[in-house]
């Protein structure tokens, strides 16, 4: 089922010459969001990238959309849209269907992944790349802060059961990617998960259509208020990845890709 939308805007919708929309999905994100698109205000606007930011409301109940309305007078604009379908796949979804630049891509709201590394992704889709892929476990990619156990051990075997999957992808689940618009809305017009491992699903029919990807290596930090529930969302995500694989075996599911 498509997310349903309720844009409320605090800048104007369209936005001449802008190079990159970069969503931002949001759930209770008041602490941490302003912080967040400040940093990266600070990175475009000392890069010369021309950036808007879609923050997507995911159901939040604290002030986020408040803290967001502040940041409209910023050098990038920032717009807000809400999405009542619950889940970081169907927020992300919801901003790349919004996005009207050539290039979109999508981060987290804690600035686990740091703002430079949107510079060097946009390198690299000018270069051609369709598909660019944040890792934490590629050449040159790490923790700052090492990982607490349950985390590594349900990364491990989530990483086990999608291989088959994503192929030689070494990190599905970094909560960074870019991509060319184009590319970008043909694999979420036609995604379906909703949850967390809504990038297996992309990102197998990406490589099932032998698009241009590349990882770059992200050093990343983990957030000690993270909304990932590891057992919770974890035994949601195993799920989702038994769906991804029925879908990509079954015709049906096979005839919607072509």
């Amino acid at each position: 089922m498509q997310p349903r939308l309720e844009s409320r805007q605090y800048a104007q919708s369209q936005f001449d010459g802008v190079e990159l929309d970069l969503v931002i999905p949001a759930f209770n994100e008041e602490q941490r969001i302003g912080p967040t698109i400040a940093a990266i205000n600070e990175k475009a606007v000392d890069a010369g990238l021309s950036l808007r930011i879609l923050v997507v409301d995911n159901g939040c109940v604290d002030g986020t959309a408040e803290v967001v309305a502040t940041l409209r007078s910023s050098d990038v604009p920032v717009e807000i849209i809400s999405c009542r379908t619950r889940g970081k796949g169907a927020a992300v979804r919801a901003g790349i269907q919004q996005s009207t630049a050539p290039f979109v891509g999508y981060c987290d709201a804690d600035q686990s992944t740091p703002p430079s590394s949107v510079l060097s992704g946009v390198d690299l889709v000018r270069s051609g790349w369709e598909v660019v892929i944040g890792s934490r476990r590629c050449t040159g990619a790490g923790y700052s802060v090492p990982r607490g156990g349950l985390r590594r051990l349900g990364s491990f075997a989530f990483r086990a059961m999608a291989s088959d999957l994503s192929g030689p992808i070494t990190d599905t689940q970094c909560g960074f990617k870019l991509f060319h618009s184009k590319v970008a809305k043909d694999l979420f017009s036609s995604s379906r998960l909703t949850g967390f491992a809504f990038d297996v699903e992309v990102l197998a029919q990406a490589r099932k259509r032998d698009l241009r990807m590349i990882e770059l290596p992200i050093q990343w930090t983990d957030s000690p208020d993270s909304s990932f529930r590891p057992v919770v969302d974890g035994i949601k995500s195993f799920r989702e990845l038994r769906e991804v694989r029925r879908s990509m075996s079954t015709p049906s599911g096979a005839e919607e890709w072509t």
